[in-house]
């Protein structure tokens, strides 16, 4: 139990959505003072002066809660980064795993400044959209830190691997930091024992011993299913994830992929047949959500990386065909994935381009992993030139 003054801090890179609409009101709930490491300079100049933000439910009832304790500062203040740094119990981060390589800089000089006055144990959680974020953190911040820093560091500094899952949309409205955020979350975090005591107690977090089946049940279910009303939604010319949810047929589709998916989880991990369902039934009740307005083309974003061999999409779909499975959906949607061609996103531009000037084969063989000898491979060509076909014609 905490002390009447003992104080608890939390720094939190990140002042985005998910950084305010979930990981930093869960730190509040704890008792954390909670300082947001951040770039826009409005939202750090608002948060030090109000000190408290707004997080709405998108429920019927839509329940707000007030986030308190709560300031920042700006990541290029090195000082103060530093030094909150070297106060902090906990640091986390929802930055987009492709922006943790900026970060690791002043992560790792706010540890070496930390080290030379103590050596409390601290927990550094990513809570990013990404497999084993918090292992590939811990790479670029090492690649920071001096040899004495890392031997330090081994001793008290641990990055347990995380699973975060909350749909929080782009906002709409006048209040920078107030934030809408559909009612379901999950934050999964690893146990860890190498910082010296029990896991840190943090609302909503559940601490598990083996990560990978989690994570593989939000990519597979969650991800590949959410991809799933993105990429039909957008060949049906839909805007949103609830309107494409409102047609039969790509709901049944959506439903049709994470039923083969968790065939797939349910045979590797021996789970549950009838929990997966409800997880999945969960999963179509959250896609569905009408106060949600996610729009079809940001869930449908940067394909190419869907579409990778390791992905979301590509890895069910091998694994479960290499084990005999039916995968009519998955294939399906990979297909439509292919087809995805909105001029404003740089990925779907790219893709577009490497299939005009190489054609699918090669962007299934050479991209996707999938060779040629591989029964995937003229399933996948065969249903791309089908769904192309039919849109040729529309």
């Amino acid at each position: 139990m905490l002390g009447a003054n003992e104080r608890r801090v939390a720094v939190h890179f990140g002042a985005g959505n998910i950084g305010r609409g979930f990981i930093g009101q869960m730190l509040s709930r704890s008792g954390f003072e909670v300082v947001f490491v951040a770039r826009n300079e409005e939202q750090v100049a608002l948060l030090k002066q109000q000190r408290q933000y707004t997080v709405t439910l998108a429920s019927e009832r839509e329940e707000e809660e007030i986030v308190r304790n709560v300031t920042a500062v700006h990541i290029r203040n090195a000082a103060a980064v530093k030094e909150s740094i070297a106060e902090a119990d906990v640091v986390t981060t929802a930055v987009g795993e492709s922006a943790l390589p900026h970060i690791a800089r002043p992560l790792a000089e706010g540890i070496e400044f930390r080290l030379a006055n103590h050596e409390r144990p601290l927990r550094i959680i990513a809570c990013e959209n990404a497999v084993k974020g918090s292992s590939k953190l811990r790479k670029w911040v090492y690649s920071h830190l001096t040899e004495a820093a890392k031997e330090k560091a081994e001793r008290c500094v641990v990055f347990p691997n995380a699973i975060v899952d909350r749909i929080v949309p782009p906002q709409i409205g006048d209040d920078t930091l107030g934030v809408k955020v559909e009612p379901f979350s999950e934050w999964l975090v690893e146990h860890d024992h190498g910082a010296g005591r029990e896991p840190l107690s943090i609302a909503g977090v559940q601490y598990v011993r083996a990560l990978e089946p989690y994570a593989e049940r939000k990519l597979y279910t969650v991800n590949a299913g959410h991809c799933c009303a993105a990429y039909l939604g957008y060949l049906a010319g839909y805007r949103t994830i609830p309107e494409a949810m409102r047609d039969e047929r790509i709901r049944r589709a959506v439903e049709g992929v994470m039923r083969e998916t968790g065939r797939l989880l349910v045979h590797r991990y021996n789970w549950n047949e009838e929990e997966h369902l409800r997880y999945i039934r969960k999963s179509l009740q959250r896609f569905a959500n009408p106060r949600i307005n996610d729009k079809v083309t940001r869930v449908a974003r940067s394909p190419l990386r869907k579409l990778a061999a390791s992905d979301r999409l590509v890895r069910p779909a091998v694994q479960a065909s290499a084990l005999g499975m039916e995968i009519p959906h998955l294939v399906s949607l990979i297909s439509a994935a292919l087809l995805f061609d909105f001029d404003q996103d740089p990925e779907a531009v790219r893709l577009q381009s490497l299939i005009r000037d190489r054609g699918v084969r090669d962007v299934i063989r050479n991209h996707m992993g999938i060779h040629e000898h591989h029964p995937l491979h003229y399933r996948l060509t065969a249903h791309f030139e089908k769904l192309r076909e039919g849109r040729r014609e529309r």
